[in-house]
């Protein structure tokens, strides 16, 4: 039997996978909505395993799955399962390269085809297994590319003369084209570099250091 403390803001879904887990012979010690409450379940109860969506309030962004890594640096070897409806990228990293990597799960919601599976996923994560869904694995590989590599060559000529300080108006010059024309690229290198900051400036410096890195 594992105590699982199970964090999921949707009452209907979190009352959902208690009946499950216990129908399988689990304890849930605990079934909060919020990433305060997660953490202050796990310091009361010491349980086997956390099972955590990734969206939680205030503000339904990354509240669960960042309270996760922050228990997994408080509480070493502490088992986390998480399941998402997507995958949160930056902290998905964090979680799965804590603790070597030991005793973590990332699984889609979607992809839990048979609640067997999902049950074993569970048990292999409690007993210090590794479980990732090939979605996530897909994401974060592609995303650790070189961003570079995303952009044309013509992009990348763009960012080369803007890497040399020159103004919108001194790229077009130098590649005889419009100054519109460079805006588009522009906004094409920012979209492939992921770059979503709304003050343009700094998403300029940004690209062009980009740029620099490589």
């Amino acid at each position: 039997m594992l105590r699982i403390v199970l964090a999921e803001d949707s009452v209907l879904l979190r009352e959902g996978l208690v009946g499950l887990l216990e129908r399988f012979g689990h304890q849930v010690v605990a079934g909060v909505g919020t990433a305060g409450e997660l953490t202050a379940a796990v310091a009361e109860h010491g349980p086997d395993i956390v099972v955590t969506d990734v969206r939680m309030p205030p503000g339904f962004s990354d509240e669960g799955l960042r309270a996760a890594v922050a228990l997994r640096e408080t509480r070493p070897g502490l088992p986390v399962l998480v399941l998402s409806q997507y995958v949160q990228r930056a902290y998905a990293e964090e979680l799965l390269d804590s603790c070597d990597g030991t005793g973590v799960g990332y699984l889609l919601k979607e992809r839990v085809g048979k609640v067997e599976e999902f049950v074993d996923a569970l048990h292999r994560v409690a007993e210090g297994g590794t479980v990732v869904d090939p979605e996530v694995v897909r994401q974060l590989l592609r995303h650790r590319r070189d961003p570079l590599s995303r952009l044309t060559a013509r992009e990348q000529e763009v960012l080369a003369l803007m890497a040399e300080g020159r103004s919108n108006a001194s790229v077009a010059e130098a590649l005889t084209v419009s100054e519109g024309t460079v805006s588009k690229h522009f906004g094409s290198i920012l979209t492939k570099l992921d770059l979503s900051l709304t003050d343009a400036t700094n998403r300029r410096v940004l690209a062009v250091l980009a740029y620099l890195r490589k």
